[in-house]
């Protein structure tokens, strides 16, 4: 369901449905200007604090949440609450969240001396109260929390942007009888930060859609002329075309090659020759959002009008592979469970697979479990926890194949597309690569 926020700014930025058909040849959405982005940004983040935060602290068992920045060193969580207009901490910055309980709306408190737009009441008088510790233990007294998280994990970056020296001054300056009441608000921070609310859901599709423009725009003549153009030259076309629409990307974008004759990836700058298969890892971040794909590419030889039936093969092995993947999917089940799932109906189905699939949403590779990893097809700590409802996936993997008109060589399809985890089944924000895009070598 569109929420009405997102019915509301969908005269602005384009909001576009779920759809697991991708348009191959899909135009560029409009992208809003800086202040529009701004806006957007503010409103969706206090439709969080409004709904995904008390939803996640009641979830947890979380009383009182502290959180702690400092100028240019602010924690992923923190940064997440920056409004549309900050971009860093200011000074040291420290944030509190407190459930009064009984239904009643969460406390969106600032220790410090200036507050985030106006989304945190400023507490703190240094007129008053010149020691900032000081003011924080008096707050935290007053409202007396059974269970007071901070972010400390020996697993999760998402969960540890407690720094030791601040650490200490707190817990110097908190009353002797609170401090056994100090839990690790690792949880509560994965939840916080992998949650999407229907208007993120909204605004989603249309992110997506940028970067497959992007992607088909670099996959055709109008960038690569085979036998002159560089892996290398593409890969800075599509750097340069996000910087001239004002968005970032979150990684380098990456560009192989696979030739027959040549084994495996060649990720090193090569001329673009007929007959190799091109494939790109590309992510862009837009409205706090991030996406992850991953395309292949054929470029034809002359007096060819199709990809070969081997790769085409290969590819179509991959997208049964991921559809076992999301099939796989139950709420609450750990990121190993449906790992195992998914590969052991794989390979019973008599195919190859490598699955790594992550969590994506305010971070590329987002707070979450992961499902699998390229180099650790096994169960990993990492993909210990559960994953949850409401979240989104890039749905990432590979298949491996021997194609006849290659000399059996053995190709890697990979694939990797955003979806979103509703609880029970999961969709494609934008459609996937239905089949490999052609371009023309003359």
């Amino acid at each position: 369901m569109i929420s009405t926020l997102a019915l509301a700014l969908a005269a602005a930025q384009p909001v576009l449905p779920l759809t697991d058909v991708e348009d191959p040849a899909p135009a560029l959405p409009a992208i809003l200007p800086m202040k529009e982005r701004a806006e957007v940004v503010d409103r969706v983040l206090r439709e969080r604090f409004e709904t995904v935060l008390p939803q996640v602290m009641r979830a947890e068992g979380i009383d009182l949440w502290v959180l702690m920045a400092r100028e240019y060193f602010e924690d992923p969580v923190t940064a997440s609450m920056l409004s549309g207009e900050d971009f860093s901490a200011r000074r040291r910055t420290i944030l509190v969240f407190h459930d009064p309980g009984e239904g009643q709306p969460i406390e969106r408190l600032s220790v410090s001396r200036y507050g985030i737009a106006d989304l945190f009441e400023v507490v703190w008088d240094p007129a008053r109260q010149p020691d900032q510790w000081a003011a924080l233990a008096d707050l935290i007294a007053d409202r007396d929390p059974q269970k007071i998280a901070i972010n400390t994990s020996d697993l999760s970056a998402f969960g540890d942007g407690m720094t030791h020296s601040q650490y200490e001054l707190m817990m110097a300056a908190l009353p002797d009888h609170l401090e056994d009441r100090i839990v690790s608000g690792e949880d509560l921070s994965i939840r916080w930060l992998e949650t999407r609310t229907p208007t993120e859901l909204a605004l989603y599709p249309g992110i997506v859609r940028i970067a497959h423009a992007i992607i088909a725009e670099a996959f055709s003549r109008k960038v690569i002329t085979p036998g002159v153009t560089t892996t290398g030259q593409v890969r800075w076309w599509m750097r340069e075309r996000l910087a001239r629409l004002g968005l970032q990307p979150w990684f380098h974008p990456s560009l192989g090659i696979q030739r027959a004759g040549l084994d495996g990836v060649q990720y090193n700058d090569m001329v673009i020759m007929p007959g190799d298969l091109l494939w790109t890892d590309f992510g862009l971040t837009y409205l706090r959002l991030n996406t992850d794909t991953q395309h292949l590419a054929y470029v034809l030889k002359p007096g060819e009008t199709e990809v070969p039936a081997g790769l085409r093969q290969g590819h179509e092995n991959t997208k049964a592979v991921a559809d076992i993947l999301r099939q796989s999917f139950r709420a609450d089940e750990p990121g190993n469970t449906i790992l195992a799932r998914a590969r052991a109906e794989a390979i019973a189905q008599g195919y190859d697979p490598s699955i790594y699939s992550h969590p994506i949403g305010l971070h590329g590779h987002g707070a979450g479990p992961a499902i699998g990893f390229w180099d650790n097809q096994d169960a990993d700590p990492r993909g210990a926890g559960a994953v949850h409802a409401n979240t989104a996936w890039s749905i990432e993997l590979t298949t491996y194949s021997a194609v006849p008109e290659w000399g059996g060589q053995r190709v890697d399809f990979r694939s990797e597309e955003d979806a979103w985890f509703d609880g029970k089944t999961v969709r494609y924000l934008d459609g996937r690569q239905d089949e490999i895009t052609l371009i023309p070598s003359d």
